[in-house]
């Protein structure tokens, strides 16, 4: 083989290598190019605009939907959107699931005149970011916001601490509070712990319990942040009830809360248990 021919030989193959590189350059700009246009279809922050636009909706419609009426607060009612609230934080975490509950409210307005100046939301808000922050591990947060609404309650001068209630001919004298407390004990036992645990499992046992428990302790702390502005509110001089009508109001809302937030508890772990297992098998799932 000649000099000439040789040189001819490595000039082509420098040729072919620098041909190649830059085919290889072009191939992955290429596709760089593509998968940047393609981002939206698979990037977290528009999955979870997705997730929170069709939750928020959802609660925006149960919201709108009465049940019973809400005692003391003339033609006002609750929500069927009082069932599912524990689930957003179930579903979606504290801070989506409760920003998504806002959110949903504030658009019910539109459906659904606000009855607490417009801080309707609050009670609801309050059962998502509880159940949420227990799913995601902040058990001590849980803890603190459920005592600081205890404790607000409990010293609130309008809150009957003690109702004296008649069985037959017997008068006894009872905590209000006392689902209040035990949904507390609950929350700060190792069975608080142990939520974030079983939610994740595929024991359905312990998925039906852990939501159970979300339902029980979100749905109490739910109706104490209610009570609170209930009591705030709707009170003389800011709202028409006289400060001397609580006690009686008190009294005859203590037999029934119990049956109310046992009926909320018992259709959303049903709601909840059922809602988790669908999900979990779709990519709508938010994972950790």
């Amino acid at each position: 083989m000649t000099y000439l021919s040789i040189l001819g030989t490595v000039k082509m193959e420098k040729l072919n290598y620098t041909l190649c590189k830059k085919l290889h350059r072009d191939t992955k700009t290429a596709k760089r190019r593509t998968n940047m246009f393609n981002i939206t279809k698979s990037t977290p922050k528009t999955k979870l605009i997705a997730i929170l636009s069709i939750f928020t909706a959802l609660y925006a419609v149960l919201r709108i939907i009465p049940t019973v009426p809400m005692i003391g607060a003339s033609g006002a009612s609750f929500s069927l959107s009082d069932v599912v609230a524990p689930i957003y934080g179930l579903i979606l975490g504290p801070y989506i699931g409760g920003l998504s509950v806002i959110i949903g409210s504030l658009i019910a307005f539109f459906g659904k005149p606000p009855v607490f100046m417009g801080l309707d939301f609050l009670p609801a808000t309050v059962a998502a970011v509880s159940a949420g922050l227990l799913v995601k591990r902040k058990w001590i947060y849980a803890i603190g916001l459920n005592a600081v609404l205890l404790a607000a309650f409990l010293i609130h001068p309008n809150t009957s601490v003690f109702v004296d209630y008649s069985i037959g001919s017997t008068a006894l004298t009872f905590p209000f509070a006392w689902l209040h407390l035990i949904a507390f004990i609950v929350l700060i036992s190792p069975l608080g712990r142990k939520v974030a645990q079983w939610v994740k499992t595929t024991n359905t046992a312990k998925i039906t319990v852990a939501v159970a428990i979300l339902f029980f302790v979100g749905t109490m702390m739910q109706h104490l942040m209610g009570n609170l502005l209930y009591e705030t509110i709707m009170a003389q001089p800011l709202g028409h009830i006289p400060v001397t009508s609580y006690p009686a109001n008190w009294l005859f809302v203590f037999p029934l809360y119990p049956i109310e937030r046992s009926v909320l508890v018992v259709f959303g772990t049903i709601i909840g248990t059922s809602l988790l297992k669908v999900l979990r098998s779709t990519s709508l799932f938010p994972e950790e």
